[in-house]
């Protein structure tokens, strides 16, 4: 199973925001953070900010937090939502499904309850549980995050 590079930047960014709590964080400075393209994570924190997962605001003193205590943020809800179908197989969507053996197969009733129990392990786990270890985190990210803002989302 494997997630998309969507949700990976997702809780990239979330993580990012958990380490800086005390300020806004800006989307250049979590991509230079993490070296990811900055036009890649433009749309993952739109999505986080249309989800309710952050706050963003523009402007020269704007930039971006969480919008709840680390503790309240679900990795699994967050991972519902940004991965909403997770079709393992073509046989998980009725729409584009052409197997001819999928109602006799064993296989896809297998790969659903592992897909549940994925879901249902990552339920168990807050923002909180992944940022035990912030000065290791931060360290691990080059600092970046001591800098001054870098200009506005």
């Amino acid at each position: 199973m494997q997630l998309t590079q969507y949700t990976d930047y997702s809780l990239r960014v979330l993580i990012y925001l958990g380490l800086y709590p005390e300020r806004r964080c800006t989307i250049t400075e979590i991509s230079d953070a993490y070296d990811i393209n900055r036009n890649h994570l433009v749309k993952v924190v739109h999505s986080l900010s249309q989800d309710g997962w952050i706050t963003t605001t523009r402007g020269k003193s704007g930039g971006m937090v969480l919008s709840f205590n680390p503790k309240q943020i679900n990795i699994g809800a967050v991972i519902q939502g940004t991965e909403p179908h997770m079709n393992l197989l073509e046989c998980f969507d009725n729409k584009c499904n052409t197997c001819p053996i999928t109602s006799a197969c064993v296989l896809k009733h297998a790969l659903y309850q592992a897909r549940k129990a994925f879901m249902n392990v990552l339920s168990n786990y807050t923002l909180e549980d992944v940022l035990v270890q912030p000065e290791i985190l931060i360290s691990l990210l080059g600092n970046v995050g001591a800098a001054p803002n870098n200009p506005a989302i």
